[in-house]
C-alpha cells in the first residue's frame, strides 16, 4: 500500500471524496460517498483542489494554491506521474495498490517468464508492477494520450528497457485479433468500463461485451493460464462477477486447476469508514495445467453471459 505522505483517503460523503496526493489534497465527486455523512467538515476547507463535473463527464477544477502541471508519487519500484485531468482523474486508483501487490506475490511465485495481457491498462500502474516482477507485458489502451502517459511512467520508474509492448486499441478488437494470429499469454488483467469508446469508435458497452471478451481471454490463456484479475468500478459490480463465473464454467478445467475468490475493493479513511471503489475478481492457478484431467467444455447460452 502507499505510504502515508504519497496518498491518503481524509474523509468521504455528500457525493464527494477528500484525498491528500503527496502535497496536494483534493476534493472530487464520488458516487459511492452519496447518502453518506461526512466525518471532519473542517478538513475539507484545506483542499488545495475542487472538481465540479459540467457537461457528461467533463468538468473543470478549481484551484486554491499554485499546482504543479505534473508531481511524481513511488509506489515501490514505480514513479507514476499524475496531472489534473478534464475528467476529474488524477493518473491514478489507489484501490488498485492491493491488487499490484498481487500481481508481484503471481509473477513471482510462478518462477518462469510470465507474458501477461493487461487490458484496459490506463496508465500503466498493473503493467509496471508486472515487468518489475518479471514478466513481459502487453499493455493496451483505447486512448493514445494514455498511453503515452503509461510510457512515460515506465521511463520515469527506470523502465523504458523492459519488455513491455504498448498497444492503442480497442480491447475486444484486440483480443480477438490476437486469438486469429494464434497468439497466447499467461496472465490476464481487465479494468474495463461500464461505457467507453476504442480508436476507431468502437462501442464497449460492459453489459454486452465483457462476457465475449472473457470467454477470449480465456482461450488466449488456455494452454498454461497462471492468473486472470477483473476488477470494475461500475455500480453493477454483482453481474461484473457473475460473467467471469459463468465464463469460469465455461472452461471447467479452471474449477479444477485454480481458486476464484471475489471481494469489494474499500479504501479506509482516516476519519473512519471505509470508501467502496469497486469490486475484484481474482482466478490464480494452483495445480499445474498438466495435472488437470481433461473435460469437455460447454459453452453456456448467450443470455447466460
Amino acid at each position: 500500500m502507499f505510504a502515508i505522505d504519497e496518498y491518503q483517503l481524509l474523509d468521504f460523503g455528500a457525493g464527494r471524496k477528500l484525498e491528500r496526493f503527496g502535497p496536494y489534497v483534493v476534493d472530487r465527486p464520488s458516487p459511492a460517498a452519496e447518502g453518506v455523512r461526512q466525518r471532519t467538515p473542517d478538513a475539507w476547507e484545506r483542499a488545495d483542489a475542487h472538481f465540479e463535473r459540467s457537461t457528461g463527464q467533463r468538468g473543470r477544477w478549481t484551484f486554491h494554491r499554485q499546482i504543479a502541471a505534473t508531481w511524481p508519487m513511488q509506489l515501490g519500484p514505480m514513479s507514476l506521474a499524475l496531472k489534473f485531468t478534464d475528467y476529474g482523474q488524477i493518473g491514478l486508483f489507489p484501490e488498485q495498490a492491493r491488487n499490484w501487490d498481487w500481481i508481484v506475490e503471481q509473477v513471482h511465485a510462478h518462477r518462469r517468464p510470465l507474458k501477461v495481457l493487461n487490458l484496459f491498462a490506463y496508465t500503466g500502474g498493473s503493467t509496471l508492477a508486472a515487468a518489475a516482477a518479471g514478466a513481459e507485458v502487453t499493455h493496451v489502451d483505447a486512448a493514445a494520450n494514455v498511453v503515452t502517459w503509461a510510457r512515460r511512467n515506465a521511463t520515469t520508474s527506470r523502465m523504458e528497457e523492459a519488455p513491455i509492448r504498448w498497444i492503442t486499441e480497442d480491447a475486444l478488437k484486440f483480443a480477438r485479433r490476437e486469438l486469429k494470429r494464434r497468439n497466447h499469454y499467461d496472465a490476464v488483467i481487465l479494468d474495463p468500463p461500464a461505457y467507453g469508446h476504442g480508436p476507431g469508435g468502437e462501442v464497449w458497452k460492459l453489459e454486452e461485451h465483457l462476457g465475449e471478451l472473457l470467454e477470449a481471454c480465456l482461450e488466449l490463456t488456455r494452454r498454461d493460464r497462471a492468473f486472470v484479475l477483473l476488477t470494475c468500478h461500475s455500480g453493477d459490480l454483482a453481474r461484473a462477477e457473475g460473467l467471469l463465473r459463468a465464463a469460469i464454467e465455461w472452461a471447467p478445467e479452471l474449477r479444477s486447476s485454480g481458486q476464484l475468490e471475489a471481494s469489494d475493493m474499500l479504501l479506509p479513511s482516516a476519519a473512519g469508514g471505509r470508501l467502496p471503489s469497486g469490486a475484484m475478481v481474482r482466478w490464480v492457478q494452483t495445480q499445474p495445467a498438466g495435472d488437470v484431467r481433461k473435460t469437455t467444455n460447454v459453452r453456456p447460452a448467450r443470455g447466460d453471459r
